[in-house]
């Protein structure tokens, strides 16, 4: 059988400040929470945790930062998919409104975070952008925009013209932009938050995969592949788009979807005034959408979904590098030092999923590409349930696990997707 295409090093794991130690588990210890998973969420909830003095084990399968939260653009973007209007009438009048509010300040989390711990991340928070490939696009946008101004959040609609000028080209129609979000080197800030957490008395286990979770005498026992167990008064499960069968059923809720992205080399300051002159990232609102943006070492990278499979070559980024390409003509020849991609948890309805299946059992799925805010954000509201017993801390009502009814063919059928909205975008772009 073929070796997989190599995904390492990533732009990100080479421009990141050195990880810090977190040596595999060998003795069996006692916590108040042990957490499953250190990306985003679990790092949050167990910072958390313990600056309200609840001792926290984090156990990891590879290194903090190795899933999705060391391999995402970087983008962080507040809110969900959905619109405010949307989130107030699926969640009622209580939750509702609640819901926006939390995932308004998604992103000011990020950046609390960052300075108060002082954390060596590079970081930009001039703005983020979703264009319109077509005129179909124009209108969504526009409400969307407006749904948020009327909530009072810095948000502004763009015409053709002012997208040409903050993008770099002219190929979409219209945009809005949402002044609340910025960019981040998201592999440096998950080692950050790994450094603040273990600053504060979390105790962090690399190289350390669960592999077995029981209830036994009021206590949760989480075994691992070493031997060694955690047992804890409750567990936080934050595996996202890397779920295996820890928990029954998990992994059969979501799709693990494959993200790929590419950098080019470090561009010539001519490129770097005409790409985003003003900072900020993007993303385009195809079915199956594109990011870019530039980072702190003036590479360009886009990124875009990937086939379901492992990559097998170079070929496997081909549609991104064409998409770049044809965007920005200016990048032709500017050559490629990195492709790598990472897996999202894409959930049935597209928002994010909490579970509570068991006494002390805390479940955290999905991130829909908001991921670096979202999660930082959804760890500090976990911590605060845990700590308070409150429900209306989380900002969702935990639900039941259910999986995705034949979960084996739903890869296939969501690879189908993929392929035919590609074709639904590039024909709408066409008749712009």
């Amino acid at each position: 059988m073929a070796e997989p295409f190599p995904l390492e090093p990533s732009l990100w794991a080479a421009t990141a400040p050195a990880a810090a130690a977190t040596p595999a588990l060998r003795e069996s210890v006692t916590a108040d929470v042990c957490v499953v998973g250190a990306g985003y969420a679990g790092l949050s909830t167990a910072l958390h945790l313990a600056e309200r003095g609840i001792k926290a084990v984090v156990l990891e399968a590879k290194e903090p930062g190795f899933g999705g939260s060391g391999r995402n653009g970087g983008q962080v973007i507040p809110g969900l998919k959905f619109d405010p209007d949307e989130l107030e009438t699926m969640y009622g009048s209580e939750r509702g409104p609640r819901l926006v509010d939390f995932v308004s300040r998604t992103a000011d989390v990020v950046w609390e975070l960052i300075d108060k711990h002082k954390m060596d991340v590079p970081n930009t928070r001039n703005g983020w952008i979703q264009s319109a490939i077509s005129s179909k696009a124009v209108g969504p946008i526009e409400a969307r925009a407006a749904q948020w101004q009327k909530r009072g959040a810095p948000v502004e609609v763009l015409d053709r013209q002012e997208t040409a000028r903050h993008i770099g080209h002219d190929q979409y129609l219209g945009s809005w932009i949402d002044r609340r979000g910025g960019v981040v080197q998201p592999l440096a800030y998950a080692r950050g938050l790994a450094r603040a957490a273990l600053a504060a008395g979390v105790s962090i286990h690399g190289n350390t995969p669960a592999t077995s979770l029981v209830r036994e005498n009021g206590k949760w026992i989480v075994g691992t592949a070493q031997g060694a167990a955690v047992t804890a008064d409750r567990v936080v499960l934050a595996t996202n788009g890397y779920t295996g069968d820890l928990w029954p059923h998990l992994r059969q809720t979501i799709i693990a979807a494959n993200s790929f992205q590419v950098a080019t080399k470090p561009l010539s300051d001519n490129i770097l005034k005409s790409i985003l002159p003003g900072g900020q990232s993007t993303s385009d609102s195809r079915r199956i959408g594109l990011y870019y943006r530039l980072d702190h070492t003036g590479r360009f990278l886009m990124g875009g979904r990937g086939p379901m499979r492992e990559p097998k070559g170079v070929e496997d980024w081909a549609h991104i590098e064409t998409m770049m390409e044809k965007m920005f003509p200016q990048l032709k020849g500017s050559g490629i030092d990195f492709r790598w991609g990472g897996r999202v948890a894409v959930t049935r309805d597209h928002l994010p999923h909490l579970h509570e299946p068991a006494p002390g059992l805390l479940i955290d799925i999905g991130c829909m590409g908001r991921g670096v805010a979202l999660q930082s954000a959804m760890g500090r509201a976990m911590a605060t349930y845990i700590a308070s017993g409150d429900p209306m801390a989380l900002p969702l009502p935990p639900g039941k696990v259910r999986p995705l009814p034949f979960h084996g063919l739903n890869k296939l059928y969501f690879q189908a997707f993929v392929t035919w909205y590609r074709f639904l975008d590039q024909r709408d772009a066409k008749a712009v």
